[in-house]
């Protein structure tokens, strides 16, 4: 039995011993019995917040606020804290839209990109922190290349081919991985060209995800910390600004055979015209 397993039968052993119904249990707290549903079966880890409520209804003396850190490292593996319900969402989720403005989704990363930008943001990363970080990475290249994963939608901007983090070589086998991946998978791919102009979300990344049986959820993080987003009147909102941003990119035919140019270029040696 997983440790989200074990927690959400406990969940419900002490809920149902209470004499509570999910609706009662979440009652005065900001979620809803859905969540509370998909803890007691195993599939989400309770939040902080929801812990400490329901160890305040049903007097577990801190029981459910202890734990939920052992439910969130079982599932993050070499990930920051804060990313660990994604993780979970990811698993669940029909339908990944997502956008980077300034690199590769983690899913298609390869591990000299990984390597690249986790040094890059901490240099003094331990060698075994930093394998742990390629490993859990590259673990979620599920999400692109098995065929029962989520449909998927990708935005990227056009800066990712011609600011290089990697030598011509790595940058080569890096994109043409890309343009591998996202077209067996038949993946949604857009490209936003540098001479595109304003559009939405050009400070940073977005995630939406959609469920077959629970509201759409959006994330975004910066360099040290992750929202995750699910009022509903918000996620729409962001929703229609993420269309606006489609509506800017190139057609998916397109973007693939500019990126596999770029592949191509760094290949040959043609990348330094591009970079000038």
């Amino acid at each position: 039995m997983s440790v989200l397993d074990f927690h959400g039968k406990e969940l419900r052993w002490q809920r149902e011993k209470a004499g509570l119904s999910l609706e009662k249990l979440v009652e005065g707290s900001f979620y809803g019995k859905s969540l509370l549903s998909d803890i007691e079966r195993g599939q989400r880890r309770i939040p902080l917040d929801l812990a400490r409520h329901v160890d305040r209804v049903l007097s577990t003396d801190g029981f459910f606020e202890r734990h939920c850190e052992d439910v969130r490292k079982a599932r993050k593996g070499g990930y920051a804290e804060y990313f660990a319900d994604v993780l979970e969402l990811e698993e669940q989720a029909r339908e990944i839209e997502e956008w980077d403005p300034r690199l590769i989704p983690g899913p298609l990363q390869l591990e000299p990109y990984i390597r690249a930008i986790v040094l890059a943001a901490y240099p003094t990363e331990s060698e075994e922190d930093l394998a742990a970080k390629v490993a859990g990475r590259r673990s979620r290249a599920w999400l692109f290349e098995d065929k029962d994963s989520p449909e998927s939608w990708v935005v990227l901007h056009e800066s990712i081919l011609w600011e290089p983090i990697l030598p011509p070589n790595e940058m080569a086998e890096q994109l043409a991985h890309i343009v591998e991946v996202l077209r067996k998978r038949r993946t949604f791919t857009q490209l936003v060209l540098r001479n595109s102009g304003a559009h939405p979300f050009m400070m940073g990344p977005a995630k939406f995800m959609t469920f077959a049986d629970a509201p759409s959820v959006m994330y975004t993080e910066s360099m040290d910390s992750g929202q995750l987003i699910d009022d509903p009147v918000l996620v729409r909102q962001y929703s229609k600004a993420y269309g606006r941003l489609k509506a800017a990119a190139l057609d998916t035919e397109t973007s693939l055979r500019i990126i596999e140019r770029a592949a191509e270029d760094y290949r040959n040696g043609k990348h330094h015209a591009r970079l000038a």
